[in-house]
């Protein structure tokens, strides 16, 4: 999935195809690592350290070490080909932020979810988001906890996921897992009805 990051912030001028997808998910699911780590680029963070007050607003229970929050997006580009460019967009998982990150999907492709299996339930409205508006998505599991990972089978049972949409196991610290995760999005998004609609607005 295109080269290795070279710290080029200049794209190649072959480049004719920009695809923006978002990741998303719950609170404290690993979405600003996946960003970092599939980036190219030096990705862009809008993070603010998490306070007493915060802690109260956004439940921490089952979480560990999160010091800071992202309050408006992560940024991130990855070059598929010499023809094709990724930007990567990572909003925010608290409730509160559900409208911007509604307002992010504007003109994006689809949409890649972190789920922490430890957390599925959190991951639920989020789908529902997507589906209500019509995003194509994928759902990647961020095996980064202590806890068994279940069958494929039981974790499409859990989400109601259609047969068609991809769902993979990944570890956002991870550069081929997460490019694995990112082209199981890519892949389905292209074959969807979404964006043989959208070629042919």
């Amino acid at each position: 999935m295109g080269s290795e990051p070279s710290g080029e912030v200049y794209l190649p001028d072959s480049v004719r195809t920009a695809v923006k997808v978002l990741v998303v998910g719950p609170f404290a699911v690993g979405k600003s690592t996946f960003v970092d780590t599939l980036s190219e680029i030096e990705p862009l963070h809008t993070e603010e350290t998490m306070t007493r007050d915060g802690a109260v607003v956004d439940d921490l229970h089952g979480i560990t070490d999160k010091t800071t929050t992202t309050v408006a997006l992560d940024f991130g580009r990855r070059t598929l080909s010499d023809r094709v460019v990724l930007y990567m967009f990572g909003t925010p998982g608290q409730q509160r932020f559900l409208s911007m990150w509604e307002d992010l999907a504007h003109g994006a492709l689809g949409a890649l979810v972190l789920a922490d299996v430890a957390r599925l339930e959190e991951s639920f409205d989020v789908i529902s988001v997507l589906e209500e508006r019509g995003l194509p998505y994928g759902v990647a599991i961020n095996d980064f906890s202590s806890v068994d990972i279940p069958s494929h089978e039981e974790l499409r049972e859990a989400f109601d996921l259609l047969p068609e949409i991809p769902l993979v196991t990944c570890d956002a610290r991870d550069r081929s897992g997460t490019a694995r995760a990112m082209i199981s999005l890519v892949e389905h998004v292209l074959a969807s009805p979404f964006q043989h609609a959208q070629e042919s607005a």
